[in-house]
């Protein structure tokens, strides 16, 4: 996986994940990114589906008007969001979703967590999903 940055979007999978976001009108996407993210057979969570979930997350963020930073790299669910928004409603099931789903990426079985801590960057990515959650949250 190609990674420029410790936000959602610096990263290859999440890219291609935005970019398939503009083919739908709802959020059955985002809903399924993040029940694949919860499924828990026992195993660890791999790493392309923590990311795609964190870029899951970020769209819910930002149809509540709490995104993060606007960047060339988070254009495609910017544009998406912005579209929706007047009409957007957060359904408390995905927050709920959202929330259980940043646990799991945090968690001690995540392929994605344990790759990060291997990093210089560990806690620069740490900060951003803490400050995903507490934009979700808030």
């Amino acid at each position: 996986m190609g990674t420029w940055a410790v936000d959602a979007f610096g990263n290859d999978y999440a890219q291609d994940w935005a970019e398939d976001l503009k083919e739908t009108s709802n959020l059955d996407a985002v809903e399924n990114t993040l029940d694949v993210a919860l499924e828990d057979n026992g195993d660890e969570l791999e790493m392309p589906f923590a990311v795609e979930a964190l870029v899951a997350i970020e769209v819910l963020a930002r149809l509540q008007g709490k995104g993060g930073a606007r960047t060339e790299d988070s254009a495609a669910v910017d544009d998406w969001a912005d579209a929706r928004k007047p009409k957007a409603r957060l359904r408390t099931d995905l927050a709920e979703k959202a929330g259980r789903a940043i646990e799991r990426i945090l968690s001690e079985r995540s392929e994605l967590r344990e790759l990060w801590e291997e990093s210089e960057h560990y806690q620069e990515w740490l900060a951003s999903v803490e400050d995903l959650r507490s934009r979700l949250t808030a």
